[in-house]
């Protein structure tokens, strides 16, 4: 089953430069993807970071994945 990332990611101009932001906070998904990258478990992020949940790191993931692939597409 695919997450639908569309109502958890979300951009706005004035907050972390425009980029693409779990539910409205400050916390990219370029940050959950470079702890991940790192080594960290879902536990780990979830631990240091309680506002995020279990969906919102599979939504970064998601929205990555997608991004992927309509750069691909496109080239």
């Amino acid at each position: 089953m695919e997450t639908d990332y569309r109502s958890i990611i979300t951009q706005e101009p004035g907050k972390r430069g425009g980029r693409a932001c779990i539910r409205g906070m400050r916390i990219a998904v370029a940050d959950i993807l470079g702890w991940l990258a790192v080594g960290m478990s879902d536990e780990e992020i979830l631990a240091d970071y309680p506002d995020l949940t279990r969906e919102d790191i599979r939504a970064a993931l998601a929205y990555a994945a997608d991004r992927e692939r309509r750069i691909v597409t496109a080239a």
